[in-house]
């Protein structure tokens, strides 16, 4: 997936809106930001700490924990190349979920 699919996909989330945080692009419902992207190639995603686990065990070539702090909150690195189009799309709603406040998300349905 290209990084200006991942743009299209993260806008069509209901109440995501694009803004900039440390110098990176990122993508957020009202102020809580669910992916960033901090350079070609790489999306980082909100993740719960269980989250981030799991995702790390499947997709260890994909994924990785963001150092230090930020990672041990559930902060993950998503690599594109090695990625299929469907753990990207499935990673953004879940991080998406994650921030979206619950009656957007129950709104929304499908995502």
């Amino acid at each position: 997936m290209l990084t200006a699919e991942i743009e299209k996909l993260a806008l069509s989330l209901p109440g995501t809106q694009e803004n900039a945080h440390f110098g990176a692009r990122d993508f957020r419902v009202g102020n809580r930001i669910f992916m960033t992207l901090p350079e070609a190639g790489r999306a980082v995603f909100k993740f719960t700490p269980d989250q981030q686990r799991m995702l790390l065990e499947t997709e260890p070539g994909v994924c990785a924990a963001v150092p230090g702090g930020w990672g041990a909150r559930g902060w993950t690195s998503l690599y594109f190349v090695g990625a299929d189009n469907e753990l990207i799309r499935q990673s953004m709603e879940t991080a998406w979920r994650n921030v979206a406040p619950r009656r957007l998300a129950i709104k929304s349905g499908d995502h």
